[in-house]
């Protein structure tokens, strides 16, 4: 971690191209004694995370039609012990299991407030306690799975992964742009 930090207060990355929402969540994370710096592009937030080698961070999944994924790796690259929580109102096995590959510690889905945020940034272990499901995945949930699987087989290529699906790309575009179906 950077200890060449004039504050005493723990650096926080934030990226999220919500900015209503990233203005408030940088708000509350400075409330509870955190030095926030924000940015809403995968280009800002990858030049703060050089600059500012943060020992937190906060990554949004899906910034505008780019995966947050590709600034998770940048940052764990840049210093394994970072703290990295995605945040995302696009859930999916795929995309969790990738972040956590790629050095995330924490994937937690939209809507959680700055206080679950904080805790699954300190938090170092799993929950064995955990609600395992009584039944499976429907069927569009689990087409949401798949096409986001084959999204990140692609390197986040939109093109590529119509293709692989034998689909136009903006049929995919489509499909990825609406809300996962809960469960």
């Amino acid at each position: 971690m950077n200890s060449t930090k004039s504050s005493p207060r723990p650096t926080l990355l934030l990226v999220d191209d919500d900015p209503t929402f990233c203005g408030v969540l940088k708000q509350a994370l400075e409330k509870r004694g955190f030095e926030v710096h924000a940015a809403q592009d995968l280009e800002t937030g990858g030049t703060l995370a050089e600059q500012l080698v943060p020992e937190y961070a906060v990554i949004d999944l899906r910034i505008g039609h780019d995966s947050g994924l590709v600034l998770v790796k940048r940052l764990h690259s840049l210093d394994a012990n970072t703290r990295i929580v995605v945040l995302t109102g696009y859930a999916s096995i795929a995309t969790a299991v990738e972040a956590i590959k790629l050095g995330a510690i924490q994937y937690l889905t939209k809507p959680a407030d700055a206080d679950e945020i904080v805790a699954a940034l300190h938090k170092d272990q799993g929950d064995v306690s955990v609600e395992i499901k009584e039944k499976p995945l429907s069927v569009r949930r689990l087409e949401w799975e798949h096409l986001q699987k084959v999204l990140i087989e692609h390197g986040g290529n939109i093109s590529a992964a119509a293709r692989a699906l034998g689909m136009h790309r903006r049929t995919l575009q489509r499909k990825l742009d609406k809300r996962p179906v809960r469960e």
